[in-house]
């Protein structure tokens, strides 16, 4: 319950969807009320009609009654599963819509302080495990408990002492049983999380590093590794079936020591005519449909840790709020960009990734920058962009420190990465998300820039075709063209380009190079790339290293006069 103390993931959409929410526990109790009426009418009018009465219409009533209530039964759980699944995707809904603002609002702290897979299992699995809390644990314990308050007091009526003889045994199953399952369950719970990353983690490794284990002959190795960790999540699986089978078993033998108490007392109260004899059956047949309110209780409660633990990590998600200066407008076309004694690591305890960082780009220039992975080539990109805040030295553009510049950020700086998004729409509206105002003929021509006319020709309906989602329809050089042809239309007097060219052939990388910096002749690039495929377009090539920069200046002199670059350049080139 700790979790739940300070979350705001959870508790609030209780309080803002508390109409529909009661709506949906009203549902749960009647359709649970009509299965035990349905039941208890049956009841009697099976003892009723074998007494043989004179007439038909001593009988009618009970009749009219299994009637009502054998339709209203399945018509009220109907109303309820969509009035609960209506909440459920009213609160996802707002969950998925508040993740993406909380992402989106700081992009940059998530890359620093989470994993890409701890992101994706959030949006994967923990706002799925909040669907379940809510459909398999909440609202089936809530109707539990006011259905069990209502017996209690219903049988209270005739007895408080027999009611409360039920409630003790009732109570053990809605709460000394899931209470029962959340301590004994919990760790397994946990246990077979962990077993599953660890079998992910050697199945990824292995699968990547498949021809080192061909190659080695060690093909026995390769099928032997996974199976100790198989072994463990398998019998932590039947273990917990095993708990599981005996608690269900135990379940339905208390409810069978509840109906042979009723049956016990019934007989006691019920006995002294014929007329209160018929209602015998009926008190006992009752109970059978509670069974289906009660029992699943426990099997929703058992998964509690995994929910909560959903909780507390996204309730986890929250960035530091940056104040930003005041912010300023340039008045003049973009001069210079000057990184000037930077100094940035990501954590105090983890080594640094920029020391007394300087670089000077004039308007227009177009810079390379290169370096082992982890020396901070995108690292400077998000501090140009002002995602990153650093914490000696300062980043501006014509002087202005770029966080007083976060309001015209959009029409100071367009940027192509490895993986552009292509939303689910038609090309022309693809396009337009890099200016709103672009017309149809102004982004044709953007199209026509990047060399995908005649694509567009081809096309079914031309530039109103859907491109599917994340651009399914188009090959990986077309989507960057597509790319391309967005920030052409955003016309902003820098691009980033953070290694574009990443997963395709070296044919299509060199036509896609050409092309870029053809279209953007006119702009100042930083371009930040892996090997130096297409480096002779850089006016300036910058070669980063422990924070560093080792090899400075263009790729003619360089080739000329720094013998570890020509060697690069041959190596790359397969000379």
């Amino acid at each position: 319950m700790k979790q739940l103390k300070h979350d705001t993931w959870v508790k609030p959409y209780m309080t803002k969807y508390k109409g529909l929410l009661a709506l949906i526990l009203v549902l749960g109790l009647v359709t649970f009320i009509c299965g035990g009426a349905l039941m208890f009418t049956s009841g009697y009018l099976i003892s009723k009609a074998a007494t043989k009465p004179e007439n038909i219409l001593l009988i009618y009533v009970p009749v009219v009654l299994v009637r009502a209530f054998g339709i209203g039964r399945p018509v009220f759980r109907y109303i309820e599963r969509l009035t609960s699944h209506n909440w459920v995707l009213k609160v996802t809904s707002d969950l998925r819509k508040r993740l993406y603002q909380t992402l989106a609002k700081d992009a940059a702290f998530f890359q620093q302080h989470f994993k890409t897979g701890d992101i994706l299992g959030i949006l994967a699995d923990d706002l799925g495990h909040l669907q379940n809390l809510y459909l398999r644990t909440i609202f089936p314990t809530l109707i539990s408990w006011l259905l069990y308050v209502i017996i209690v007091i219903a049988l209270g009526l005739f007895n408080w002492f027999f009611a409360l003889a039920i409630a003790l045994l009732l109570a053990i199953i809605i709460f000394i049983l899931p209470l029962v399952s959340v301590a004994v369950l919990g760790a397994r719970v946990e246990r077979h999380k962990q077993l599953q990353q660890e079998l992910y983690t050697d199945m990824t490794d292995d699968v990547l590093g498949l021809s080192d284990w061909v190659v080695s002959g060690r093909q026995a190795d390769f099928l032997a590794r996974p199976q100790p960790t198989l072994k463990a999540a398998r019998q932590n699986t039947v273990t917990t079936r095993h708990f599981e089978w005996r608690r269900d078993f135990l379940i339905q033998l208390i409810f069978g020591v509840v109906v042979v108490v009723l049956m016990i007392w019934t007989n006691q109260q019920f006995t002294t005519n014929q007329s209160l004899a018929n209602w015998i059956a009926a008190f006992v047949l009752c109970l059978f449909p509670l069974v289906d309110a009660f029992a699943p209780v426990s099997q929703g409660v058992e998964e509690w840790p995994l929910y909560m633990s959903s909780v507390a990590r996204l309730n986890h998600l929250q960035p530091v709020t940056r104040e930003l200066p005041t912010q300023q407008t340039l008045s003049q076309p973009v001069a210079m960009i000057d990184f000037q004694q930077i100094d940035f690591k990501y954590a105090p305890e983890l080594p640094q990734i920029l020391q007394h960082f300087n670089l000077h780009i004039a308007a227009g220039e177009k810079v390379a920058i290169l370096g082992p992975s982890g020396t901070g080539k995108t690292t400077l990109l998000d501090l140009l962009l002002g995602e990153l805040e650093p914490q000696a030295g300062q980043v501006t553009i014509n002087q202005v420190p770029i966080a007083a510049l976060q309001q015209q950020r959009a029409q100071l700086i367009g940027m192509l990465d490895q993986k552009p998004f292509l939303f689910n729409t038609t090309v022309l509206n693809n396009i337009r998300l890099g200016n709103l105002a672009a017309s149809d003929e102004a982004i044709m021509a953007a199209l026509q820039a990047v060399e995908l006319g005649p694509l567009m020709q081809r096309l079914p309906a031309g530039a109103n075709t859907v491109v599917e989602e994340a651009g399914a329809r188009f090959s990986g050089g077309e989507q960057q063209r597509l790319a391309l042809a967005r920030i052409l239309i955003q016309d902003a007097p820098i691009i980033l380009l953070d290694e574009p060219t990443v997963g395709l052939d070296p044919i299509t990388e060199k036509a896609l190079l050409n092309t870029i910096f053809n279209v953007l002749a006119d702009k100042t690039v930083i371009w930040v790339t892996h090997h130096l495929q297409g480096v002779e377009h850089a006016d300036q090539v910058i070669f980063l290293e422990h924070g560093q920069i080792v090899m400075q200046g263009s790729p003619h002199e360089l080739y000329r006069t720094n013998e570890r670059f020509r060697k690069l350049y041959q190596l790359d080139q397969g000379l």
